[in-house]
C-alpha cells in the first residue's frame, strides 16, 4: 500500500526546516547505503552532530507521530532516525531495495519507507520517487510538508534530477504489523470504523 500523509510539516515549520539544514555540512549519501545500493546512489546526506539536526528530529517525528495518516498507515513499534537528503543536478538514486534489517547498536526490521518532502516540486525538475509494486510502478512528487509511506520492501528509485534541488527527509519503521497485505486490510479496516463511529456511532456494524 502507498499511502498519502497531508500536511506533516506546516509551512513556518517548513521554512524553519530549511534554514536549520543551511547550517549543516551535507557528505556523499553512499556512506549509509548497504553494499548493493550503494552502486547506485548518487545524493548528498547531512552529516549528523549538528545540534539543530536533534531539533528537526523532534519536530519531524513528532508531527508524524501524531498524524493519524500515519498511526493508521503504519502501526509503527519503532521508528528510525531521519536521514535528511540532497539531490542536485545529476544526482539520482537508482532502483534498489532497502535493507531489511537497519539500525547500529539496537537493530529493528525496515517494514515501512517513509519520504517527507522539504521541497516543493516546482523548485525542482525530475527527481520523482518511483515505486514499484504488484500493479506496476507508481510515480511521487509531494508538495512541501507531505509524506508517503510504502513497504521497504518493494523495488524503487528516484529519477534524476535535471534543475533545481529536491530536500527530503527519510525515515524507515518496524511495523506492529510484519505482513504489508494486513497492514492494509487494517488500515481499511479502521477507516471503515472512523466513518461508522461518526455517521452512526449506535449501529451494530
Amino acid at each position: 500500500m502507498l499511502l498519502t500523509v497531508p500536511g506533516v510539516l506546516k509551512p513556518d515549520e517548513l521554512a524553519l526546516a530549511r534554514s536549520w539544514l543551511e547550517g549543516v555540512r551535507f557528505v556523499d549519501g553512499k556512506a549509509s547505503a548497504g553494499a548493493a545500493a550503494r552502486r547506485v546512489k548518487r545524493n548528498l546526506e547531512a552529516e549528523r552532530g549538528a545540534g539543530a539536526l536533534e531539533q528537526l528530529d523532534e519536530m519531524v517525528m513528532g508531527n508524524l507521530s501524531r498524524h493519524p495518516a500515519y498511526r493508521g498507515g503504519a502501526l509503527p513499534l519503532h521508528a528510525a532516525t531521519p536521514l535528511y537528503i540532497r539531490y542536485q543536478a545529476g544526482m539520482e538514486y537508482g532502483e534498489h531495495l532497502d535493507d531489511p534489517i537497519m539500525g547500529g547498536g539496537v537493530m529493528y526490521r525496515s517494514d515501512v519507507a517513509v519520504t517527507v518532502f522539504l521541497s516543493a516540486p516546482e523548485e525542482y525538475d525530475g527527481g520523482e520517487l518511483v515505486i514499484r509494486g504488484a500493479s506496476g510502478a507508481q510515480t511521487v512528487k509531494l508538495p512541501a510538508g507531505d509524506a508517503v509511506l510504502y513497504p521497504a520492501g518493494t523495488l524503487h528509485r528516484v529519477r534524476p534530477v535535471t534543475h533545481g534541488e529536491r530536500l527530503v527527509a527519510v525515515t524507515w519503521v518496524q511495523s506492529l504489523v510484519r505482513d504489508a497485505a494486513r497492514r492494509e486490510l487494517l488500515y481499511g479496516l479502521n477507516l471503515a470504523r472512523e466513518k461508522l463511529l461518526a455517521s452512526a456511532p449506535g449501529a451494530e456494524e
